[in-house]
Protein backbone atom coordinates (compact mmCIF):
# COMPACT_ATOMS: atom_id res chain seq x y z
CA UNK A 1 0.00 0.00 0.00
CA UNK A 2 1.02 3.57 -0.62
CA UNK A 3 0.16 6.38 1.80
CA UNK A 4 -0.10 9.90 0.43
CA UNK A 5 -1.65 12.56 2.64
CA UNK A 6 -4.76 10.89 4.10
CA UNK A 7 -5.16 8.51 1.15
CA UNK A 8 -4.27 4.82 1.26
CA UNK A 9 -3.67 3.63 -2.28
CA UNK A 10 -3.85 -0.07 -3.08
CA UNK A 11 -0.75 -1.55 -4.71
CA UNK A 12 -3.01 -2.71 -7.56
CA UNK A 13 -3.47 0.92 -8.65
CA UNK A 14 0.22 1.06 -9.60
CA UNK A 15 0.89 -2.62 -10.36
CA UNK A 16 -2.12 -3.60 -12.53
CA UNK A 17 -2.30 -2.43 -16.13
CA UNK A 18 -5.37 -1.04 -17.86
CA UNK A 19 -6.54 0.86 -20.94
CA UNK A 20 -10.28 1.13 -21.65
CA UNK A 21 -11.10 -0.84 -24.76
CA UNK A 22 -14.50 0.50 -25.74
CA UNK A 23 -14.52 -1.39 -29.03
CA UNK A 24 -14.52 -4.62 -27.00
CA UNK A 25 -16.73 -3.82 -24.01
CA UNK A 26 -18.94 -1.11 -25.59
CA UNK A 27 -18.87 0.79 -22.27
CA UNK A 28 -20.59 -1.97 -20.29
CA UNK A 29 -19.73 -0.26 -16.99
CA UNK A 30 -22.48 2.25 -17.89
CA UNK A 31 -25.20 -0.41 -17.89
CA UNK A 32 -23.89 -3.26 -15.72
CA UNK A 33 -23.94 -3.36 -11.93
CA UNK A 34 -26.35 -2.97 -9.07
CA UNK A 35 -26.57 0.81 -8.85
CA UNK A 36 -25.70 4.01 -10.67
CA UNK A 37 -22.48 5.99 -10.53
CA UNK A 38 -21.58 7.12 -7.00
CA UNK A 39 -21.82 10.89 -6.58
CA UNK A 40 -20.02 13.32 -4.33
CA UNK A 41 -22.16 15.84 -2.42
CA UNK A 42 -21.26 18.77 -4.67
CA UNK A 43 -21.97 16.69 -7.77
CA UNK A 44 -25.60 16.25 -6.71
CA UNK A 45 -26.00 20.03 -6.70
CA UNK A 46 -24.17 20.32 -10.01
CA UNK A 47 -26.51 17.75 -11.61
CA UNK A 48 -29.53 19.66 -10.30
CA UNK A 49 -28.16 22.88 -11.81
CA UNK A 50 -27.13 21.48 -15.22
CA UNK A 51 -29.94 19.02 -15.89
CA UNK A 52 -31.87 21.24 -18.31
CA UNK A 53 -28.68 21.88 -20.30
CA UNK A 54 -27.81 18.17 -20.38
CA UNK A 55 -31.34 17.02 -21.22
CA UNK A 56 -31.00 17.50 -25.02
CA UNK A 57 -28.06 15.06 -24.96
CA UNK A 58 -30.05 12.26 -23.27
CA UNK A 59 -32.30 9.51 -24.55
CA UNK A 60 -36.05 9.69 -24.02
CA UNK A 61 -35.85 6.73 -21.61
CA UNK A 62 -33.07 8.49 -19.71
CA UNK A 63 -35.13 11.66 -19.41
CA UNK A 64 -38.14 9.66 -18.21
CA UNK A 65 -36.04 7.87 -15.58
CA UNK A 66 -34.52 11.12 -14.32
CA UNK A 67 -37.85 12.90 -14.22
CA UNK A 68 -39.41 9.98 -12.31
CA UNK A 69 -36.51 9.38 -9.89
CA UNK A 70 -34.67 12.70 -9.77
CA UNK A 71 -31.27 13.74 -11.13
CA UNK A 72 -29.73 11.55 -8.43
CA UNK A 73 -31.03 8.82 -6.14
CA UNK A 74 -30.00 7.21 -2.86
CA UNK A 75 -28.77 3.62 -2.82
CA UNK A 76 -29.40 2.51 0.75
CA UNK A 77 -27.44 -0.76 0.58
CA UNK A 78 -24.18 1.11 -0.03
CA UNK A 79 -25.24 4.34 1.75
CA UNK A 80 -24.41 6.42 -1.31
CA UNK A 81 -26.09 8.87 -3.66
CA UNK A 82 -25.92 7.69 -7.27
CA UNK A 83 -27.10 8.46 -10.76
CA UNK A 84 -30.57 7.06 -11.50
CA UNK A 85 -31.01 3.97 -13.64
CA UNK A 86 -33.29 3.05 -16.52
CA UNK A 87 -35.20 -0.11 -15.53
CA UNK A 88 -32.63 -0.89 -12.79
CA UNK A 89 -29.95 -1.32 -15.42
CA UNK A 90 -28.39 1.46 -17.53
CA UNK A 91 -27.37 4.83 -16.16
CA UNK A 92 -30.04 7.35 -17.07
CA UNK A 93 -27.33 9.69 -18.40
CA UNK A 94 -26.07 7.04 -20.83
CA UNK A 95 -26.48 7.37 -24.57
CA UNK A 96 -24.98 5.26 -27.36
CA UNK A 97 -23.18 6.18 -30.53
CA UNK A 98 -23.72 4.70 -34.00
CA UNK A 99 -21.50 1.72 -33.10
CA UNK A 100 -23.52 0.94 -29.96
CA UNK A 101 -20.78 2.22 -27.64
CA UNK A 102 -22.02 3.83 -24.43
CA UNK A 103 -21.42 7.54 -24.10
CA UNK A 104 -22.17 9.89 -21.21
CA UNK A 105 -24.77 12.53 -22.01
CA UNK A 106 -23.17 14.80 -19.41
CA UNK A 107 -19.78 14.44 -21.07
CA UNK A 108 -21.34 15.02 -24.50
CA UNK A 109 -22.82 18.30 -23.24
CA UNK A 110 -19.39 19.23 -21.86
CA UNK A 111 -17.66 18.43 -25.17
CA UNK A 112 -20.27 20.55 -26.96
CA UNK A 113 -19.34 23.49 -24.70
CA UNK A 114 -22.79 23.64 -23.11
CA UNK A 115 -21.58 22.92 -19.54
CA UNK A 116 -18.25 23.08 -17.68
CA UNK A 117 -18.75 19.86 -15.68
CA UNK A 118 -17.13 16.84 -17.37
CA UNK A 119 -18.96 13.93 -15.66
CA UNK A 120 -19.13 12.38 -12.19
CA UNK A 121 -15.62 11.80 -10.85
CA UNK A 122 -16.48 8.17 -10.02
CA UNK A 123 -17.04 7.56 -13.75
CA UNK A 124 -13.96 9.49 -14.78
CA UNK A 125 -11.80 7.54 -12.29
CA UNK A 126 -13.12 4.07 -13.10
CA UNK A 127 -11.66 1.39 -12.51
CA UNK A 128 -10.45 3.20 -9.40
CA UNK A 129 -13.04 3.29 -6.62
CA UNK A 130 -12.69 5.52 -3.58
CA UNK A 131 -14.13 4.67 -0.19
CA UNK A 132 -14.22 7.44 2.37
CA UNK A 133 -13.67 6.67 6.02
CA UNK A 134 -13.58 9.01 9.00
CA UNK A 135 -9.81 9.55 8.94
CA UNK A 136 -8.74 8.50 5.45
CA UNK A 137 -9.76 7.57 1.92
CA UNK A 138 -9.08 4.15 0.43
CA UNK A 139 -8.15 4.29 -3.26
CA UNK A 140 -8.64 0.85 -4.80
CA UNK A 141 -8.55 -0.80 -8.18
CA UNK A 142 -11.91 -2.42 -8.93
CA UNK A 143 -11.28 -5.53 -10.99
CA UNK A 144 -14.40 -6.51 -12.96
CA UNK A 145 -14.69 -9.21 -15.61
CA UNK A 146 -16.39 -6.83 -18.06
CA UNK A 147 -13.06 -4.98 -18.20
CA UNK A 148 -10.98 -8.02 -19.19
CA UNK A 149 -10.28 -6.53 -22.63
CA UNK A 150 -9.05 -3.33 -20.95
CA UNK A 151 -6.71 -5.38 -18.76
CA UNK A 152 -5.37 -7.23 -21.82
CA UNK A 153 -4.79 -3.98 -23.70
CA UNK A 154 -3.14 -2.40 -20.65
CA UNK A 155 -0.78 -5.37 -20.33
CA UNK A 156 0.02 -5.24 -24.03
CA UNK A 157 0.86 -1.53 -23.79
CA UNK A 158 2.38 -1.85 -20.27
CA UNK A 159 0.32 1.05 -18.92
CA UNK A 160 -0.41 1.03 -15.17
CA UNK A 161 -3.92 1.92 -13.99
CA UNK A 162 -2.80 5.16 -12.35
CA UNK A 163 -1.08 6.37 -15.54
CA UNK A 164 -4.16 5.57 -17.62
CA UNK A 165 -6.16 7.63 -15.12
CA UNK A 166 -3.74 10.56 -14.80
CA UNK A 167 -6.29 13.22 -15.82
CA UNK A 168 -9.06 12.14 -13.41
CA UNK A 169 -6.59 11.56 -10.55
CA UNK A 170 -5.33 15.11 -11.02
CA UNK A 171 -8.93 16.34 -11.26
CA UNK A 172 -9.76 14.63 -7.95
CA UNK A 173 -6.60 15.15 -5.90
CA UNK A 174 -4.38 17.63 -7.75
CA UNK A 175 -1.11 17.50 -9.62
CA UNK A 176 1.07 17.34 -6.49
CA UNK A 177 -0.76 14.20 -5.38
CA UNK A 178 -0.32 12.59 -8.81
CA UNK A 179 3.40 13.41 -8.82
CA UNK A 180 3.76 11.83 -5.34
CA UNK A 181 1.89 8.73 -6.55
CA UNK A 182 4.07 8.50 -9.64
CA UNK A 183 7.23 8.86 -7.54
CA UNK A 184 6.01 6.17 -5.12
CA UNK A 185 5.13 3.86 -8.00
CA UNK A 186 8.55 4.30 -9.59
CA UNK A 187 10.24 3.78 -6.23
CA UNK A 188 8.46 0.43 -5.69
CA UNK A 189 9.44 -0.99 -9.10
Amino acid sequence: MILIEDKIISDDVVEEQFICNLKACKGACCWEGDFGAPLEAEEMTILENIYEDVKPFLTQKGIEAIEAQGVHTYYKKEDVHVTPLIDDRACAYMTTDALGIAKCGIEQANKAGVIDFKKPISCHLYPIRITEYEDFEAVNYDEWDICSAACELGKKEKLPVYQFLKEPIIRKYGETFYEALDAAANHTE
